[in-house]
């Protein structure tokens, strides 16, 4: 975690359902100022519902979410004036200037007079985009519409920002930019939240939270994660499977993971010589080897070691 910056988000036992389906199980969490944490999951893992019942357009059905120390299951509407949140699909007001749908929030936020153009010239500058004050939105690019989004849900000064899926329909360049606000954000104190379905987006964070079927799986640093699996994959796809898993269970004595219709092998540190293991496996499955491939463990890998299931079905 982060240090030097208390705890602004904490969720301890949360648990929401739809009807008979659980979306969110059991789930704690502690984010400090300062961090930047990935909500990582695949689609229908429960990281959406997460993110409403944070950003209090769900109810809390069980457990306890403190913003800021407020509690957003007896309280949300203070709870809100902690929060800054950028939602996945775009909530400017296209027909509106980018100034205009500056002082559209800041009015909602009880901001008004000096202060608000004060506080929106600030923001514009911080973003780069004091020469796009008066642009209609429907102008602007992805990228420039989501700074603008940043910029207008910090209007108020919120202590916790909450993104969902926030790179979706950003180039590259509008990706690296938008980090780049990101850990200046986190640098200044705010804590930054953000739900994804990204593997590369996820290992840009300060910590990463894997979620499966509305559990937490994981939660520590992506580097963490990954050595946890070990330092390398070895991944193996054969004709026939069974025969190439049982080789690798008895004939070599190594542990695997059968996901879809891959054989995958953590290697740790006590392998010396990962050429020399590739060789062997490739030479004990012979022609029943469609393909031997090791690489460094990716958070994919870690998914796959915590759930025994593929993130890409």
């Amino acid at each position: 975690m982060a240090e030097g910056f208390p705890s602004s988000c904490l969720v301890e036992n949360l648990s929401h359902a739809y009807g008979e389906k659980t979306a969110v199980d059991s789930l704690s969490l502690s984010v400090q100022g300062g961090e930047i944490v990935a909500v990582l999951g695949k689609n229908g893992s429960g990281k959406t519902t997460l993110f409403r019942v944070l950003s209090t357009l769900l109810p809390v059905q069980r457990g306890t979410v403190l913003i800021d120390g407020v509690n957003v299951g007896t309280d949300p509407m203070s709870a809100r004036r902690h929060l800054g949140i950028i939602f996945q699909s775009p909530s400017l007001d296209i027909k509106l200037t980018v100034m205009e749908n500056m002082k559209c929030q800041g009015v909602l936020y009880g901001l008004g007079g000096i202060e608000l153009n004060r506080r929106c010239d600030e923001l514009l500058a911080q973003f780069s985009l004091s020469d796009r004050r008066n642009e209609l939105c429907q102008t602007l690019s992805g990228g420039l519409k989501r700074r603008v989004e940043l910029a207008k849900g910090l209007l108020h000064r919120p202590s916790v920002m909450l993104l969902d899926e926030p790179s979706t329909g950003l180039d590259p360049s509008a990706r690296l930019s938008l980090w780049h606000s990101l850990e200046s954000l986190a640098a200044e104190g705010t804590t930054v939240i953000l739900t994804t379905h990204l593997m590369d987006e996820a290992a840009k964070a300060t910590r990463v939270i894997l979620i499966d079927e509305g559990k937490k799986v994981a939660d520590a640093a992506p580097s963490e994660l990954q050595r946890e699996v070990g330092d390398r994959v070895l991944t193996v796809v054969a004709d026939d499977m069974d025969a190439a898993e049982r080789m690798l269970r008895g004939e070599l004595s190594l542990a695997c993971q059968r996901v879809n219709k891959t054989l995958r092998v953590n290697v740790d540190g006590s392998v010396t010589d990962v050429a020399d293991l590739v060789g062997t496996v490739a030479r004990k499955l012979g022609q029943n080897a469609h393909s031997v491939a090791i690489g460094r463990a990716s958070l994919e890998d870690v998914f796959v070691a915590k759930t025994g299931k593929a993130f890409i079905e």
